[in-house]
């Protein structure tokens, strides 16, 4: 596998489509597996141990690499409430600190790539929230999301990533990241065939109608009344929401994605799971569905990213009539209710 490869906004998008031309006809299939868990605030060591225990499962059903929800090393909903020391303390440097040591470790262990999430400082004890992908080797990636809000302490992030996974071309986009449809768009131009979409969502309040808290009961009572909580999280408050947007993504962009979310309790808020791999043409190929941690499989192959009509769609696309639009100067706005 090849290192990280962080892509600047000036690169040629019309060497990049050239190059993918050629380079398709050499992909071969792909297994990827997307996880759910439920993870502990704060405590790596027991969250490091399911990574651990899922990535060896999935090796077992000859996955080539597994994906996890963003902070699933760290937990995420608590950091909220968390000073800038607090998070200083939580937060690690990449790739010096013991995660990607214990995570190249378990990649190493299983033969298998993984991607997770924790909380990032660098030399200037800047905070970041980031996403990595490591492999026997180490550190293959490393992405810093684009819209972070969990903690105001933390800084955003600058620049896209694409970078070579058995073959294939693959991105990060992390949760808010992938609802400004711009960062998706900007990811696949830039040669992303797979793009990873570690998430923490679902099941809070918004001005969307049906959204809300899902009741913690429901969760602890979920053996006796697995319905009313599958209701709830297949409702307008789950998963019928993330219909509404996430195949979308994946059609209008022709690419693969790797959607990876918490189930059970994150903090004090309840999360829902359904992590999937959606197809080019935006069709779930593969999804968690128990009330428990799980991982799904799919085998993606190349042929899709050619057949799909998003594919097309890139090759038609006429940039010369909104290109100044969409780099007209703006000023960014970035509310979530439930943090209000």
């Amino acid at each position: 596998m090849a290192g990280t490869t962080v892509v600047g906004h000036n690169l040629r998008f019309s060497a990049i489509a050239n190059t993918q031309k050629v380079y398709l006809y050499f992909m071969e299939k792909i297994i990827i597996a997307t996880a759910q868990f439920e993870n502990r605030s704060g405590d790596k060591e027991y969250n490091l141990s399911v990574i651990d225990s899922l990535a060896q499962k999935a090796s077992q059903e000859h996955a080539h690499a597994i994906a996890f929800h963003e902070c699933s090393i760290t937990g995420y909903t608590f950091a909220r409430h968390l000073s800038r020391e607090e998070m200083l303390d939580l937060a690690e440097p990449i790739p010096q600190g013991k995660s990607i040591a214990q995570l190249t470790d378990i990649a190493r262990h299983h033969n298998i790539a993984i991607l997770a999430g924790l909380f990032e400082k660098d030399s200037e004890s800047k905070l970041f929230k980031t996403y990595v992908c490591v492999d026997k080797n180490g550190l293959v990636a490393k992405f810093r999301k684009l819209h972070p809000f969990i903690n105001p302490h933390l800084t955003p992030g600058d620049s896209y990533c694409v970078f070579d996974l058995c073959g294939w071309k693959c991105g990060i986009l992390i949760c808010y990241d992938n609802n400004i449809v711009e960062n998706v768009r900007a990811t696949a131009l830039l040669g992303a065939d797979i793009i990873f979409m570690p998430h923490v969502t679902m099941c809070t309040p918004s001005t969307r109608p049906g959204a809300g808290f899902v009741d913690p009961k429901l969760w602890e009572n979920r053996q006796n009344d697995p319905t009313s909580l599958r209701m709830e999280f297949d409702g307008l408050k789950g998963r019928q929401w993330l219909m509404k947007w996430l195949p979308a993504r994946a059609y209008d962009n022709g690419i693969y994605v790797v959607f990876s979310n918490p189930i059970g309790m994150d903090d004090d808020q309840l999360k829902n799971g359904c992590s999937m791999i959606i197809d080019p043409f935006g069709d779930v190929m593969a999804e968690c569905r128990k009330l428990d941690n799980d991982f799904a499989l799919a085998t993606l192959i190349p042929e899709k990213l050619s057949l799909s009509g998003g594919y097309r769609y890139r090759k038609a696309r006429r940039p010369e009539l909104y290109s100044n639009i969409i780099g007209m100067p703006h000023q960014a706005e970035q509310k979530v209710i439930w943090m209000e």
